[in-house]
């Protein structure tokens, strides 16, 4: 996530969608934000946002160096 209102509403919008939340969103013991879902066949996903890892205009993420 580039910005960390996007998890909540990835979260939202999963849930809407028939997705059942697992772990509403929260400030992990990492740092970040981060919550997560398990889609309707059943597989988990991770929403996570991190200040010190930018996503890159291709999508990837930028690790610290």
């Amino acid at each position: 996530m580039r910005q960390r209102e996007e998890v909540d509403a990835v979260l939202a919008e999963a849930e809407s969608a028939g997705a059942t939340i697992l772990k509403p969103a929260e400030e992990p013991d990492w740092g970040g934000y981060a919550g997560s879902f398990a889609d309707p066949d059943g597989y988990p996903w991770e929403v996570a946002w991190h200040p010190h890892f930018p996503l890159l205009d291709d999508g990837s993420v930028q690790l610290p160096q």
